[in-house]
Order: structure tokens, then sequence, then C-alpha cells
């Protein structure tokens, strides 16, 4: 349902009608500055204006595109009129998307050489720096140097301080050497790397690829909606604001 405006008032129920949410889902954005302060009626009920409709709508769909965090940021700064770092904190959301999608499309390069890995035997035991570089037929400097870069993160003895790697280290440290060889770059295989861990393997982040592109889609969509909604509610907000930047108060009877 969604209301016509009119330059009227209307109560808490009018705008959590209109998205499915409680009353008090309403009052807590106003209460969290997400929506401008509300007018009052001589009894003290609470008023909204076509203001408090557009930045309900505007906020409740920057949620999907930006997150909770993100979409507090842009409606703070929208509603105290510093659309500067509403636009900001927008570019930032952009630019984070773009690196996700860059993040997907260097993971998917790699893909098929991450499932299909030379076989080699894992130990049953951790090994140290010396035995892998000599497994995988490479120097400890180089090892050191895919640590420091992130692509791999032995555990240490807590003893003697030594670096342990263990068998996904060793999976990991393979992967690394398969990719270093085919001229991929230690930033590229670092960020690989990482995303294998988080998945719990290269078998499972193959096959969460597809979803992963998926959600990509929807947030890029979900940022053209929201971008709509919060073009809607600025331009509101400049054609109320008096002289000094304020909003202009609006009187209306309440909707029976």
């Amino acid at each position: 349902m969604n209301l016509q405006i009119q330059g009227e008032c209307y109560r808490p129920v009018h705008l959590a009608r209109e998205h499915g949410i409680s009353t008090q889902a309403v009052r807590n954005y106003e209460r969290d500055g997400m929506l401008p302060p509300a007018g009052r009626t001589p009894s003290g009920y609470r008023t909204y204006s076509a203001v408090h409709v557009h930045a309900l709508r505007a906020y409740l769909a920057l949620i999907p595109a930006h997150g909770y965090a993100t979409s507090g940021q842009i409606m703070h700064a929208a509603n105290r009129g510093d659309l500067d770092t509403a636009l900001l904190a927008i570019d930032r959301s952009h630019a984070q998307l773009l690196r996700d999608r860059e993040t997907l499309d260097a993971v998917e390069a790699t893909v098929d050489a991450l499932t299909h890995p030379p076989a080699a035997d894992p130990p049953d035991r951790p090994i140290s720096i010396g035995h892998l570089a000599h497994r995988l037929g490479i120097s400890p400097a180089t090892l050191r140097k895919w640590e420091r870069t992130g692509i791999l993160l032995p555990a240490r003895d807590p003893r003697t301080k030594q670096r342990q790697y263990t068998a996904t280290e060793v999976r990991d440290a393979q992967l690394a050497h398969m990719l270093r060889r085919g001229g991929y770059p230690l930033e590229h295989i670092a960020t690989v790397m990482h995303e294998v861990r988080s998945a719990g393997g290269p078998e499972p982040l193959a096959l969460s690829l597809h979803d992963w592109r998926r959600r990509l889609a929807d947030r890029g969509r979900a940022m053209l909606t929201a971008a709509g909604k919060l073009a809607d509610y600025l331009q509101v907000l400049d054609d109320t604001r008096d002289g000094d930047g304020r909003l202009a108060p609006k009187r209306a009877s309440l909707p029976r």
C-alpha cells in the first residue's frame, strides 16, 4: 500500500502499514534519527508529514543496499542537511561493492585450478618451514614472504616459537605454489586464500560462487532502488526547508 502524499499529516500507523512494520518500529526510527522529529497535536500525538513518508521509504530502501550502519550514516547526514557526508558514505559503499566483485572475479579465475590441485599426501603431523620448503621445492624465505602477505597463517610452537604447518597449511601452500607458477601476483593469491579459508576449503568455495555473484547482483540492484528513493527524499527536503535550512512546519488535520 502506497500513501497518497497530499501535504497532509499522518499518524505512525499510516507509515507502518505501507511497509508492513509495527508502529513501534516507526517511532524507533524517529528516536534513532532515521526520520526527522515528528510534529505533535495539542493532545501530544505524533504527526508525520510527506517528509517523514519519504524519509522512511528512503531508509528502508537503503538497508538492503548499504547495510544498517551505512544507511544510518546516510540518513543522519541527510536529515541535518549534510549532503557531502551522505554522498561520501554512498561512494564508500559502492567502492566496497566493486572490491567485492573484483574479489569474486579473482576467485572465479582460479577456481578450476583450486579444485583440481596436484595430488600430494598430507602430513600426519605439523611440519617445519624447512620441511615444507623442501616439499614444494622453494626456499624458506619464500614461505616467510607468503606469510607476510597473508597467503599462509602458520601456527607457532608455544615453546620454541618456530612455525608449524598443519595439513591445512600445507594444502594452502600447495595451492599458493600452483597459483604462483601460473603467474598470479601475491596480492591476488592472498585474496583467493582468504576466501578458501573462509569457505572451509576450495570445494565449498567453488560451490558458493553462484550464490556469491547473485548476492552481489541483488545488492547492486538494491543500490539502484535506494538511489531513487533517497533522491526523492532529498528533493522533498529541499522543497520544505526554510531559508535557514530548517524544516518548515506543515499544518493539516489528521486523516480519518
